[in-house]
């Protein structure tokens, strides 16, 4: 559930709450999402004559991950939805419950000759989630908030892999990653409400806590794939 209750971080949105912001101070404080500055993979995909190709991610609440993909230089589309279980438990009302089977994700379309999938993963593991939290991430929990990777070809499986196995390697985390590859799934879109829903409500106290600071990371952190204006999800689902 995505609510400012499941947040004991945000004091300041609690403001004028009365008596239930009392109670949320007194709570341990939970820090938002960081970055991790990361190197690139060393092994990617390689360059090709396609314009267009599609990843798959799931890394906790599809908003924030949405949000981030959004403002990536070479991306054409972010759809938020759902991924892993069946066609007739692909609804926020089931998944919440977190034993649909699927996880919380965004169907990527991009171009690889401007932005190569090692550059999307790259985005991934260092602004858009923390890869070491096992089901769970930041105030939300539960497997429908995992971190996996569903690789659309041999290719992509091999990157990401590869990729994995590199950062664990290089301890460019304080912990092994928990990211699990998830091969064969289908992805079905999210409810219209959930789409373009950091852009669309910038002032949730959810958003300004836990997810626009992912957005500022990407800016910060790789300022030469940031794009200002957000790539919205303009057609019916």
């Amino acid at each position: 559930m995505k609510s400012i209750l499941n947040n004991w971080a945000a004091p300041v949105a609690l403001i004028g709450a009365g008596i239930v912001g009392l109670v949320l101070m007194q709570q341990p404080a939970v820090s938002a999402e960081v970055a991790v500055v990361i190197a690139p993979p060393t092994v990617d995909e390689p360059a090709g004559a396609e314009h267009s190709a599609t990843a798959i991610f799931s890394g906790g609440c599809f908003w924030g991950v949405q949000g981030v993909f959004q403002h990536v230089k070479g991306v054409s589309n972010a759809v938020s939805g759902y991924i892993g279980g069946e066609a007739r438990t692909a609804s926020y009302d089931t998944v919440s419950y977190g034993e649909s089977g699927h996880a919380e994700s965004v169907k990527i379309t991009y171009d690889p000759a401007q932005i190569s999938y090692g550059k999307l993963l790259q985005i991934f593991f260092s602004v858009a989630h923390n890869p070491t939290e096992l089901n769970r991430q930041g105030p939300d929990s539960g497997t429908q908030y995992r971190s996996a990777i569903f690789p659309q070809s041999p290719v992509q499986r091999s990157v990401a892999e590869k990729y994995i196995a590199q950062l664990d390697a290089s301890k460019a985390f304080k912990k092994p990653l928990a990211t699990k590859i998830e091969l064969d799934k289908k992805f079905y879109p999210a409810e219209t409400y959930h789409q373009n829903y950091l852009t669309l409500h910038p002032n949730d106290p959810y958003i300004v806590y836990n997810d626009l600071p992912k957005v500022a990371n990407l800016k910060r952190v790789m300022p030469e794939l940031y794009r200002a204006d957000a790539v919205l999800v303009r057609k019916a689902l």
